[in-house]
């Protein structure tokens, strides 16, 4: 009976601790986002006398897909770049801890100056990079091959290639946080494992393609889903732009950019679920 009562007041103590973030998470996260659901179907007026809301069932989701092509169109440019962006940061990213991991000196002051950015990153300081042309690779438009992209750009694989010249220093401000990650990883594999491979001749290579990578797949999920979701989120992202033009405009309003910021919601929700899925069923192939 006492442990029953024991067991019974640490619950009530820890519900007492998470209780303010319950209530924070109801008050100011799951009611506005319910309301901004119920305003994805209204047609909102704002007036003197408050907000007036009229059903219009879906017709908000309607004319972002039949009628708002810029909305459209910065859907796709945010999924390109995302396709893109994302393995360019992952891969730069792990490339960076491992070699941070190593023993060489100022080891401390290379992974602060790496995580640097995510400290001073912001909508307004990345926009006064872009604008003095800071984010792209320096003199990158004398040589032949920007100019042969540049003649072309409307090209699929050429606009591929020309975004990632163009926004190089950009997409690699997004990894420290993932080089952070993938260095937490490297530090808690067990050293033994390697000195094991060593002693029957597995070279660096193969220790890192066998040992390495598959001990380090969770927090790759983990590195996938966080920055997916940041770069989903950044400010200068064009289809929140959008979403925040439509607020305060006359003929669209609320109700509409509710709508939009519905669909943005599920399609990011949809990344994350076919990255993760993808992620775990390969791990799972390779375990049987």
């Amino acid at each position: 009976m006492k442990l029953k009562g024991l067991r019974a007041r640490n619950s009530r103590t820890g519900l007492l601790f998470v209780a303010p973030w319950i209530i924070g998470f109801l008050i100011f996260t799951a009611y506005p986002l319910l309301y901004s659901l119920y305003l994805s179907f209204q047609k909102v007026k704002i007036t003197t006398s408050g907000i007036q809301t009229t059903f219009v069932k879906f017709d908000n989701y309607e004319y972002a897909f039949a009628v708002d092509a810029t909305f459209v169109d910065h859907l796709l440019t945010y999924l390109k770049e995302l396709v893109i962006s994302v393995p360019i940061i992952i891969v730069f990213s792990l490339i960076i801890a491992l070699l941070l991991n190593q023993k060489v000196k100022f080891r401390g002051m290379f992974r602060t100056i790496f995580f640097l950015p995510v400290i001073i990153t912001s909508g307004p300081v990345i926009q006064e990079l872009i604008d003095q042309g800071i984010t792209t690779i320096p003199t990158i438009e004398q040589y032949a091959i920007y100019e042969a992209l540049s003649a072309n750009p409307d090209g699929f694989l050429n606009g591929i290639l020309l975004y990632l010249v163009e926004n190089l220093i950009v997409i690699l401000w997004f990894s420290g946080v993932q080089i952070l990650i993938f260095l937490a990883a490297l530090q808690k594999i067990d050293r033994s494992m390697y000195e094991a491979a060593m002693i029957d001749g597995a070279s660096p290579w193969e220790a890192f393609w066998k040992l390495t990578l598959p001990s380090l797949v969770p927090m790759i999920v983990v590195t996938l889903i966080y920055t997916i979701v940041t770069y989903s989120v950044f400010s200068l992202n064009a289809v929140i732009g959008h979403i925040q033009e439509n607020m305060f405009r006359i003929d669209t309003g609320f109700g509409y950019a509710s709508a939009l910021s519905w669909i943005y919601f599920v399609i990011i929700t949809l990344a994350l679920a076919l990255t993760v899925g993808i992620m775990t069923l390969r791990r799972k192939q390779k375990h049987s």
